[in-house]
């Protein structure tokens, strides 16, 4: 999965995110939750595949009670991988990614990680579920430990298991800072202190299984192949700062505008790749023209996709009916609600 250089340099920010502190054996376990998030302005391509380093700046809001939830403890035997009540063969896919990135973690005295993970949102099919779990992990390995680490340290430990993992770390919306520095140490999330009540999310699903090309993949397609890939970059910068600008505003119309047409200009750079990158559905699209139509009609609502098929929809209370209309599988999420608020 890396290079010697690559794994001296991932260990080497560990160092530099745990000052004083170590990883040592500790009895019983401990237990985190975070949410996932979805990006308003997207995280797309790395400047440092081992570091999980991002080319650009992003932002994302938290989908309160749809997250992770992450269990570990260590143990004298083999380590092992749960999720969702089903252990995991070491080769399959999440357990290869979790246990590398756990090996970063393990003691001097040999004990393993025993990890166990639950979802409560569709795993692999757009919703972040990645980004969602390795945010649990840190924070678990951060009790597990008790390091009481400082967010910043922890964002940073976040990222090396999975880049956007580093803003499910905080509730609402939260801003990944791309950084300068090669270490990565200035890459981190940070939380804007605006809470905007009245926002809510829809989650529309149009497929659970699991996405045909991992958003990893289709980022590396992109960045060696899609002539598209340094106008996006250019893109994210000014879209970034009109989000934050209309975030602070609570300005939905303006969000809205730069959150759809953010989405959109992603999913034509992995159009252009070669070979292209396509995850919208019939399904997918038919949502996309419902959210016009609406438009249309006088009702504020504007979409957004990551890397998957799934919709995700952006409008205030006062449109929630009119939209759970033309919606009605949708589930509405209020981000700056208690986290058991799901409707």
């Amino acid at each position: 999965m890396y290079t010697a250089g690559d794994l001296r340099r991932r260990r080497a920010a560990v160092r530099a995110a745990l000052p004083g502190r170590q990883p040592h054996a500790v009895p019983g376990e401990a237990r985190a939750f975070a949410s996932a998030n979805i990006a308003l302005v997207k995280y797309w391509g790395k400047r440092d595949e081992a570091l999980h380093l991002p080319r650009t700046g992003s932002l994302s809001v938290s989908l309160g009670p749809w997250g992770s939830e992450a269990t570990l403890a260590l143990t004298r035997k083999a380590a092992e991988v749960w999720l969702d009540g089903e252990k995991l063969a070491p080769g399959s896919s999440f357990a290869a990614r979790a246990l590398a990135y756990l090996e970063l973690f393990r003691p001097e005295s040999g004990e393993n990680f025993v990890l166990k993970t639950r979802n409560t949102l569709p795993t692999a099919a757009g919703f972040a579920s990645s980004a969602s779990g390795f945010a649990a992990i840190a924070k678990a390995l951060d009790a597990l430990f008790g390091w009481d680490l400082p967010e910043r340290n922890l964002s940073v430990l976040a990222r090396l298991g999975s880049g956007s993992a580093a803003r499910s770390l905080r509730d609402g919306f939260v801003e990944w800072k791309c950084g300068r520095k090669a270490d990565g140490s200035d890459s981190y999330a940070v939380a804007l202190p605006v809470a905007w009540k009245t926002l809510r999310i829809g989650a529309v699903v149009v497929e659970r299984a699991r996405k045909p090309l991992s958003s990893g993949e289709a980022m590396r397609r992109c960045i060696a192949t899609s002539p598209f890939m340094a106008a996006w970059d250019k893109t994210v910068r000014g879209d970034l700062r009109a989000a934050k600008e209309a975030v602070a505003k609570r300005d939905l119309r303006a969000l809205g505008e730069v959150a759809e047409g953010n989405a959109l200009a992603m999913h034509a750079v992995m159009l252009a790749a070669r070979e292209s990158v396509f995850y919208p559905t019939g399904a997918s699209l038919a949502a996309l023209a419902k959210v016009r139509q609406l438009r249309a009609e006088g009702v504020p609502v504007y979409a957004t996709m990551d890397a998957g098929p799934n919709v995700k929809l952006l409008f205030e209370a006062k449109s929630e009916s009119p939209v759970r209309r033309a919606f009605p599988d949708a589930v509405v999420l209020c981000p700056f609600a208690d986290k058991g608020s799901r409707r």
